[in-house]
């Protein structure tokens, strides 16, 4: 190992740990305060009567929050020591991909678990319910609005729109911020809407119909 290299290296693991250090401080008792709220705020809506499993489906959700958060900062982190290397764009790049495919393996089974405890103790409309409360109830709310915008859909349509947006937000419940968790919807619904255009659909004289329907159905609504 060449002078510069052994700098370097040196160099991203003073980075990496300052930067990590800043991240833990994150999860101060007000932040976990703020998990614990979000969390309840989910769990008003499962209709668990048991006052002792509530409180034990709260802190799973919590949890994950908290678990979420240490894992984003230290993948930010990671990221934030590559670029402070000042490496060649390639090398960097290179490098950022790696630190961010190491972190997303290291999530999607930090996902899995949390998933297997919630289907342990929850009934699989309640664990729906928790999915749809960590995003913020996108997938029903884009469903419904595909279904009203093409009244015409077939059920397989429907079922690819239905699958995609699943899958979507199993993507987004790992995010880290509402745009983050958008962005998985976004990109899944363009998806949708290029798998539609093949079908033989025009989105943009759908998208009109509808708004005139919903327009009309105002105006009636006001007489």
């Amino acid at each position: 190992m060449s002078a510069k290299q052994l700098k370097q290296g040196l160099t991203l693991m003073f980075a990496f740990v300052a930067f990590t250090v800043t991240a833990q401080q994150h999860l101060d008792s007000e932040y976990i305060k703020v998990t614990v709220e979000r969390a309840s705020k989910i769990v008003k809506t499962l209709d668990i009567s048991n006052e002792e499993k509530s409180e034990a489906v709260t802190q799973i959700i919590a949890k994950q929050y908290q678990n979420l958060s240490k894992y984003h900062d230290a993948r930010d982190a990671k990221v934030d020591a590559i670029k402070s290397l000042g490496l060649e764009d390639e090398k960097e790049e290179n490098k950022i991909a790696k630190a961010k495919k190491k972190s997303a393996k290291k999530i999607k089974k930090l996902h899995k678990s949390y998933v297997s405890q919630l289907n342990k103790v929850l009934s699989n409309d309640q664990v729906e319910a928790v999915k749809n409360g960590m995003t913020y109830g996108v997938l029903p709310k884009t469903y419904t609005a595909f279904l009203e915008m093409i009244p015409s859909l077939t059920d397989t349509q429907k079922e690819y729109i239905y699958n995609n947006l699943e899958e979507a937000r199993e993507y987004a419940m790992d995010g880290g911020s509402s745009k983050e968790k958008h962005a998985w919807f976004g990109k899944y619904k363009g998806r949708i809407n290029n798998y539609l255009s093949k079908e033989g659909y025009d989105l943009q004289k759908e998208r009109d119909g509808w708004y005139e329907r919903i327009e009309a159905q105002k105006q009636q609504a006001n007489k």
